[in-house]
């Protein structure tokens, strides 16, 4: 009797065909995410909390089923090639901490943020933290919980780490972090006492948002983004999200601050390039799939730090900006300056300077360790938080708007994700160094507008490897050495140093 044609195949087919389901489920859910953030009716929440409540639960009944193990088991049996190995490691690791987490519980999480996104936006206009306090306290618990199911003799916080760097450990995490976090305090210190004048007040005046918007749009046109698979829209906290065929872009506008727009729109499409770099042919497949969330913050970052804010973009963009801004008296140099200024009084992570940014972020991450370990709790944040802001920057929140209602990641529950933001800004440096040794003149070609080659050897290097390495490997395959703080060390000691004169 002839085989069935499902019987036929072998346990990797049949096992990525499964994998391919979930990967569906969950997009499908990032898309409704996406709707939720951007253009969802305020009453609309008990419904998307419902949905994306049961997309979570199938995806991980899809996940844990037994003929998935079965499978999984069968193939890593079954002599696999380098690349299905490669695949079976990665569904391997999602597999083990998935089959480990009830799915009530997954379902109570998903349930959970859906909720607490819609009380963190009426808590952020509303400046009322006790309206989101109670979401927040809810999420620790949960987080807790699943911690505890996936390895009870873990510190959690680590266990919740790896959803988000699954590769990197937290051990040599917090060590690139603080040999950063000593340079930066001891560098921002002589920039505060420094009696270098930057062109500070370049951008000052009102932009309208329209205005912004349009400048937006032709920044994502000189920088490459394929209109035909993205879209830009307004958020009340930037984000890009979507897959290889289909990557979104937001941004926010303050008008009276058009660089801000500018800067979130490039930070965003280095987001969404890495998105749709990925290998169409892999499209819900672990080699489709995004590496990781610091690989993925190197992208933005590099985009926004090492292009956006580079002498040699502003050179081509600064007619355009004045395109859209007659109004606007600035050279070269005034833009560059403006762009790279070190603020005394920034409040905002998502406005900060690139270098008080990773103390916004150490804060985070000292907070969500002490209220996941239980040494802050949730009704203390906005005075801990206060109070940190206060230490390390030398500044006080009036609100806790501008204070812990900034960021909507705990909304989501997702503790263990800050960090990722400086070890992407880290990876960056490292990158880039890399394509400038690569690509040559680069520099001139990005004062051309000219990137054609720079999006290139991201892709060949980084993005069309989806998860196929982990995250040293793939640092160290895309530029020769081990991930270190080395680069990114000597870029701001440079470039700072000179324009600050230390």
């Amino acid at each position: 009797m002839a085989q069935s044609s499902t019987e036929a195949k072998s346990a990797y087919e049949r096992l990525l065909t499964k994998y391919k389901r979930i990967a569906n489920v969950e997009k499908a859910g990032g898309l409704l995410s996406w709707d939720q953030q951007v253009i969802m009716p305020d009453e609309g929440t008990p419904a998307r909390s419902q949905q994306m409540s049961t997309l979570s639960a199938l995806s991980h009944e899809l996940m844990t089923d037994e003929e998935f193990g079965e499978l999984l088991e069968a193939a890593e049996a079954d002599d696999p090639t380098d690349e299905q190995a490669d695949v079976l490691r990665e569904i391997r690791r999602d597999y083990e901490r998935a089959v480990r987490v009830p799915n009530d519980l997954v379902e109570e999480i998903s349930a959970t943020s859906s909720e607490a996104i819609t009380a963190w936006k009426e808590a952020k206009a509303e400046d009322d933290f006790e309206t989101f306090a109670p979401y927040l306290e809810k999420h620790v618990e949960l987080k807790r919980k699943y911690a505890e199911h996936i390895d009870p003799d873990r510190d959690p916080y680590e266990v919740l780490f790896e959803d988000y760097e699954p590769c990197l450990p937290l051990e040599q995490a917090e060590e690139i972090l603080a040999e950063v976090r000593e340079v930066l305090v001891s560098m921002i210190e002589d920039i505060r006492e420094s009696d270098e004048e930057l062109a500070v007040d370049a951008f000052e005046g009102e932009f309208p948002a329209g205005k912004q918007e349009e400048l937006a749009r032709d920044a994502l046109t000189t920088l490459g983004y394929p209109w035909e698979r993205g879209r830009l829209d307004t958020a009340p906290h930037p984000f890009s999200s979507g897959t290889q065929f289909d990557a979104r872009v937001t941004t926010r506008y303050d008008e009276s601050d058009p660089l801000g727009s500018l800067f979130s729109t490039i930070h965003e499409f280095g987001h969404a390039l890495y998105t749709l770099g990925l290998p169409d042919e892999h499209y819900a497949t672990p080699l489709g799939e995004d590496r990781d969330l610091s690989v993925h913050e190197s992208q933005s970052r590099l985009w926004e730090n090492h292009v956006g804010r580079s002498r040699a973009f502003w050179q081509h963009f600064l007619p355009t900006f004045e395109e859209h801004f007659p109004e606007t008296d600035a050279t070269v140099e005034d833009a560059y300056e403006a762009a790279n200024q070190v603020y005394e009084d920034n409040l905002i992570r998502v406005e900060a300077d690139e270098l008080t940014y990773h103390l916004h972020i150490v804060i985070r991450f000292e907070l969500e360790r002490e209220l996941v370990s239980g040494d802050l709790s949730v009704e203390d944040v906005p005075e801990a938080w206060n109070d940190k802001y206060e230490s390390y920057l030398g500044i006080r929140p009036e609100t806790d708007s501008e204070g812990c209602l900034q960021d909507i990641h705990w909304a989501y529950g997702n503790f263990g994700y800050f960090p990722t933001y400086s070890l992407g800004s880290i990876m960056a440096a490292q990158l880039f160094a890399a394509a400038e040794e690569d690509i040559e003149n680069l520099d001139e070609k990005i004062a051309d507008g000219e990137f054609d080659d720079l999006r290139e050897w991201l892709r060949e290097n980084i993005h069309q490897h989806g998860r196929r390495y982990e995250t040293n490997d793939l640092v160290k395959r895309a530029t020769g050495d081990d991930f270190t703080a080395d680069e990114f060390i000597d870029y701001v000691e440079s470039k700072y140093g000179e324009l600050y004169d230390l």
